[in-house]
């Protein structure tokens, strides 16, 4: 579930505001707008079924005595103690016999991460060029198609070009991310939380291993990181590339044909 703007905490409207007048603007006091509040609707956020990770606890479990358990979570957060656990790794065979890696996060730190994704759409979301449609709130795959219809109706088309970039999540380089993160996010400790979850390890059938590439798998806050990397790799590239070089007219649709992940499973 994403929240909007319109119904997000005063706290975030003003920084979605500041965000929207100076997009030079570097932000360095975001953490307290991390408040057990905010923490508790994204408890109710998160998806009720999901699979229980390697802590054993399901969202259920985790919300018996949720007050104190987010109080006292509120509180690691502000002192920087708050570490992510390892995200499980399972298996599931797809329709063509082959299988595809799931990683299930554990509550609480889905918790933490539906509570950041809201903080970095308050700033980011002003942001991101117009057509970028996925994962983003109030956008889908439905309005990216609308656009490709549109242009395709509307204008001469002499070319269609239609890329997919393979294996994206599991190749974004931890040290492109934050510095892409840090043009407009100066507050250390949320960058420290990002980092943290980037690198957080994974754990199958008991083994243990580092995360050193890519965004966890599964995760709240893989999508909005996603949409930061290729903000700056690919969409304001592009946008200066049609605008200074590019002969005629071009239009862009960029989305993502899979946004069911990051739903927390």
């Amino acid at each position: 579930m994403t929240q909007s703007i319109r119904q997000a905490p005063a706290g975030l409207i003003r920084l979605h505001e500041a965000s929207r007048r100076d997009s030079r603007l570097r932000f360095n006091n975001l953490l307290h707008h991390i408040t057990e509040e905010l923490l508790e609707q994204a408890y109710y956020a998160l998806n009720r079924h999901a699979a229980s990770g390697v802590d054993g606890q399901d969202w259920e479990s985790y919300g018996e005595g949720l007050r104190e358990r987010l109080s006292e979570l509120h509180g690691r957060i502000q002192a920087n103690r708050y570490k992510p656990q390892r995200v499980k790794r399972v298996w599931l065979t797809k329709e063509d016999g082959g299988r595809r890696p799931i990683g299930i996060t554990v509550v609480e730190d889905k918790v933490v991460q539906q509570a950041v994704v809201w903080v970095l759409e308050a700033i980011y979301e002003n942001d991101f060029l117009g057509f970028s449609y996925g994962h983003r709130p109030g956008r889908s795959q439905h309005q990216a198609l609308d656009a490709t219809y549109v242009a395709l109706m509307t204008r001469k088309v002499n070319w269609i070009l239609d890329a997919d970039i393979k294996g994206f999540y599991d190749a974004i380089d931890h040290t492109w991310m934050m510095r892409f993160m840090a043009h407009r996010i100066a507050d250390k400790r949320m960058l420290r939380i990002v980092e943290r979850t980037l690198k957080c390890g994974v754990d199958e059938d008991g083994r243990r291993s580092k995360t050193v590439v890519g965004t966890p798998q599964g995760a709240v806050l893989s999508p909005i990181l996603g949409n930061i990397y290729l903000h700056y790799v690919l969409d304001l590239w592009a946008h200066q590339w049609r605008g200074r070089s590019a002969r005629g007219e071009v239009t862009i649709v960029r989305y993502a044909d899979d946004e069911k992940r990051g739903d927390g499973h």
